[in-house]
């Protein structure tokens, strides 16, 4: 873990500097894309007094903008009505294996118990999802099905090792979902007492000795202190959006054209929670989709890198893709296909290159032709037979190669490159911000993307909106009985 200095944390005001309140409020919220929301409506439904505050123009978020996959499994009622069994030792295997070394056991393992009962949840807050399965992978599919692979779930190198489910629950409306999904929600909360607070942003934290007990919120042109009896809740945003932070903690990520997120995902909350004490975890992890499919016919080509070697295979998840592209392989990467095969991208990628030979393709991406020409060779034999065993392609995308032979062009100055942060504040499951020492700092929630999610160098799609919206709700419980602040300076 660096020093949390690197990121020019935003210091506390000090309770006693503060002359008066101009609010009292049990619980505030900082941030109402959907870990906010819903930290908000559990804290509100539990008895609090909640006031929510959004810096921009209108709640949502990255959220709002997003697909609207959300990672759900163990066995919820879309996966049933749509003929499939899953367990929550199944989606807890799989995201161990996924999401890469390190990653928190606890947090994964409390959530796919009760992911079923999330899901449940979210229904009752107005998400509507319908129990019908649709072929897409790694997207949204273009109807209102419920349900999509979209983690490589079926794809080696975990099929035939953890029992296969899909588990990207895709709200009832065709395409990207991010938009209902934010409305259903937003509606909930509105039906609920909590305060809703647009174009106000919070600036610093007020703290009584270790405890955080309120909030400067700049509203209206002015800064007002806002008291929290209880604590305070940060769900505002990763730092994709923070160059200064993207260039310390994870260069690479800079190099992409096509960053996920909004402006507003600028680090602040981050920022504010290491102020106040709160350490960071995984701040150099990052998430990176290299959108390949649909149609998925296209694994039938193969990837590879600057050196003419393939280093994937090519049927798995468009964020395993993309990560070993950026992470591993410098962002020089190439996508072999030849003319049987084509198939028309759904993003409109084209062939950039169509050649005779493979040593004439070879030139034109300035790799080893006699190293091309040896993976074209190899690839070929075992695709022969429908095998793959150097990467474990599934045999329906075996197929060998022919010339003429031609290749997209998927280096990271010009093909989709889309990355966000993974890193920030660390706490527990009930999302309390831990100090280095693991200790709760007291009065201080947070959850989404201000947070350490899962993953430290893997992903599927639909976690960071599921991880979101169940531990900013759990966030949202924990907030509303943590223990009243008591009235002048002992920290209580």
């Amino acid at each position: 873990m660096r020093p949390v200095s690197a990121i020019d944390p935003i210091a506390p005001l000090r309770l006693g500097d503060v002359p008066a309140f101009a609010r009292e409020v049990d619980v505030v919220v900082a941030g109402l894309g959907i870990a906010g929301v819903c930290a908000a409506i559990a804290a509100s439904e539990a008895g609090a007094e909640v006031v929510a505050y959004e810096r921009a123009g209108a709640p949502g978020g990255t959220s709002a903008l997003s697909g609207g996959l959300l990672y759900l499994g163990g066995g919820t009622r879309v996966q049933r009505e749509a003929g499939f069994d899953d367990t929550p030792e199944a989606m807890e295997a799989f995201l161990r294996a996924t999401l890469g070394e390190g990653a928190d056991a606890e947090k994964i393992a409390v959530y796919a118990r009760q992911s079923p009962g999330h899901l449940d949840w979210l229904e009752a807050h107005g998400v509507p999802f319908e129990g019908r399965f649709h072929h897409w992978h790694d997207r949204e599919p273009p109807d209102t099905s419920g349900l999509v692979f979209s983690g490589g779930e079926d794809a080696a190198p975990f099929a035939g090792t953890i029992p296969v489910a899909p588990r990207g629950h895709h709200p009832a409306i065709p395409n990207a979902a991010g938009g209902l999904l934010m409305e259903s929600l937003l509606a909930s909360l509105q039906a609920t007492p909590a305060q809703i607070i647009s174009s106000a942003r919070v600036t610093r934290l007020i703290v009584d000795g270790p405890r955080v007990v309120g909030a400067v919120v700049r509203e209206e042109g002015a800064e007002v202190t806002v008291r929290a009896r209880r604590g305070v809740v940060l769900c505002a945003g990763g730092f994709m959006f923070n160059q200064e932070m993207v260039r310390h903690w994870c260069p690479e990520a800079l190099r992409c054209s096509y960053p996920v997120g909004t402006d507003n995902d600028d680090g602040d909350g981050i920022r504010l929670g290491a102020g106040a004490g709160g350490a960071l975890d995984n701040m150099a992890a990052i998430e990176c989709a290299l959108p390949l499919t649909p149609p998925r016919d296209i694994a039938r080509g193969i990837l590879v890198d600057g050196k003419g070697d393939r280093f994937i295979n090519e049927d798995t998840y468009q964020g395993r893709i993309g990560q070993q592209a950026l992470m591993q392989r410098d962002g020089t990467v190439f996508m072999l296909c030849d003319e049987p095969n084509y198939k028309v991208h759904y993003y409109g990628m084209q062939l950039a290159w169509v050649c005779e030979t493979v040593e004439a393709l070879a030139g034109e991406l300035g790799v080893p032709p006699a190293n091309l020409r040896r993976t074209f060779e190899d690839y070929n034999r075992h695709a022969a037979r429908g095998e793959d065993p150097a990467f474990g392609k599934a045999a329906e995308f075996c197929v060998p190669l022919t010339e003429p032979i031609g290749a997209y062009d998927l280096r990271v100055q010009t093909a989709i490159y889309a990355p966000f942060t993974m890193g920030g504040l660390l706490t527990d499951i009930d999302g309390r911000v831990l100090d280095p020492a693991r200790s709760p700092v007291p009065g201080l929630f947070a959850a989404g993307r201000t947070t350490s999610g899962f993953g430290t160098s893997g992903y599927a799609s639909g976690i960071s909106l599921g991880e979101g919206s169940y531990f900013g709700r759990r966030a949202g419980e924990a907030v509303a009985t943590e223990a009243v602040a008591t009235e002048a300076g002992d920290g209580g």
